[in-house]
């Protein structure tokens, strides 16, 4: 196993992580921040107000993206394990 080998496995292994967390930390984020301009406008001072709405919306994008996240995270697996003999090899 080379260095350009280890690199690209880490990049691919981020890049994975990353677009199968995007979905909920970005509806995590416009939760937060729809919440934070709502008490903004009404001086509400309560830190725990977005606890409950942004739990309900990263339940939300699990079940609407839940299917499409297992594809990829599945996709990956088998690629990374249909080339484990060749990565072995270098």
């Amino acid at each position: 196993m080379n260095e350009d080998l280890v690199l690209m496995l880490g990049s691919q292994a981020l890049k994975t992580t990353a677009t199968l967390a995007a979905p909920m930390l970005l509806g995590a984020l416009v939760t937060g921040l729809i919440v934070s301009v709502f008490q903004a406008i009404t001086q509400i001072n309560e830190a725990t107000l977005t606890f409950i709405p942004k739990m309900i919306v990263i339940g939300v994008m699990l079940l609407m993206f839940g299917s499409w996240m297992l594809d990829t995270m599945k996709n990956y697996t088998v690629n990374l394990m249909e080339n484990v003999h060749t990565y072995v090899r270098e």
